[in-house]
């Protein structure tokens, strides 16, 4: 009984990583449909932010920018997996759209570097710095959609933000450490 249960289900390492990479699209989908309207500001909170920075610890940079990638793409066809069940490429020239740009070079970014990191404080500044990669980019095409100027942009698009972000890093920083052990059986 024990050599059945140690035994690997999935033995090809192509099929475990598309089964990896479509993990991360599905949770950065069900992500965007646990959000917080803000009645200031067209952007709401989402639970996403914590995938994006999870997909590009767990997966690395490649298969996690590939992840968010997919995301992007499948949203952008029309399948409803924004924040609110948006969809279409609309959506990814509106006013959320650079925060979805920047799920994609936050998990590159993160994906580069988790490797060098070695206690739960480098990780949750690693995740901290990628958060802050969003932000920043999603806060400049915010002023650039609605012609703000930097002050606006940064109350409406980066401040109201950057609690809960904190938090999900938080959140994220835990949860990767706990799996760290576990990610070359897993991947």
């Amino acid at each position: 009984m024990e050599t059945i249960l140690n035994r690997e289900i999935i033995v090809d390492k192509t099929i475990c990583r598309i089964i990896n990479v479509s993990v991360f699209v599905i949770l950065t989908s069900l992500g965007a449909f646990v959000r917080m309207p803000l009645p200031f500001t067209p952007i709401p909170i989402t639970l996403q932010t914590l995938f994006v920075l999870l997909s590009g610890a767990i997966l690395g940079s490649g298969l996690g920018a590939l992840s968010q990638s997919i995301y992007l793409l499948l949203g952008g066809l029309g399948l409803p997996i924004f924040a609110g069940a948006g969809s279409g490429f609309v959506y990814l020239v509106g006013p959320t759209g650079g925060y979805l740009a920047g799920f994609v070079l936050a998990a590159l970014f993160i994906g580069r570097f988790i490797s060098k990191t070695k206690s739960i404080l480098s990780v949750f500044i690693l995740f901290c710095l990628a958060d802050f990669i969003i932000l920043t980019i999603g806060t400049l095409w915010l002023g650039f959609v609605f012609r703000y100027n930097a002050t606006r942009s940064i109350l409406f698009g980066f401040l109201p933000f950057v609690l809960g972000d904190i938090f999900k890093a938080s959140v994220a920083s835990f949860v990767y450490i706990r799996l760290r052990g576990r990610l070359k059986e897993i991947l």
